[in-house]
């Protein structure tokens, strides 16, 4: 991992991320940015993942794999596309923030690796066959119980592609690692 953040670094990025939804659920609207912190001004992609805090079920869970803009405005955009652009869920409501768990993934630029030098846990993957890709955090694994060959089958189920696609000469694996931080359990 190049650049560390600071735990008040991590701490205003939940800030960021929780104002915001509360934010433009609620109106609409984006708070104003304001940071010195070279750490959270510096280009970083991110990931955010939205959990009903009482089951830990997940409700949202979006980000980008290219760093484009500076960390504080990548953890803003996602903190919104998690709550309302994540095909798999109905949009969040401005209700349900109180009860919404936040977790923010800081990912590392991506590097080809090869399927044996995959550590479960430290990377995560990307896979790219024709039309189909798909990710996995460096967590998911760890959270379903999977080791590496597991780790693989639902990296390419996730693309839709068939359990064995990380194996083709065709296929593009990616890894990248990331600080993952979340809020506080209550």
């Amino acid at each position: 991992m190049s650049e560390k953040l600071t735990l008040e670094d991590k701490t205003v990025l939940l800030k960021v991320a929780r104002d915001t939804l509360a934010s433009y659920l609620r109106d609409g609207q984006r708070p104003a940015l304001s940071t010195q912190s070279p750490g959270l001004l510096a280009p970083r992609a991110t990931f955010v993942t939205l959990r009903v805090r009482d089951t830990g079920e997940l409700r949202g869970c979006r980000g980008e794999v290219m760093a484009r803009v500076p960390l504080v405005e990548s953890v803003q955009n996602n903190a919104i596309s998690s709550a309302v652009d994540d095909p798999r869920f109905p949009p969040v409501v401005a209700d349900e923030v109180p009860r919404l768990h936040i977790e923010i993934s800081v990912l590392t630029p991506m590097q080809p690796i090869q399927p044996e030098n995959v550590l479960v846990g430290q990377h995560g993957l990307m896979i790219s066959k024709g039309y189909r890709s798909g990710l996995l955090l460096p967590q998911v694994p760890i959270e379903q119980g999977w080791d590496r060959v597991a780790f693989l089958r639902g990296l390419c189920r996730k693309a839709w592609l068939p359990d064995n696609a990380w194996q083709d000469k065709d296929a593009e694996l990616l890894s990248f690692e990331a600080i993952v931080f979340g809020e506080e359990s209550p």
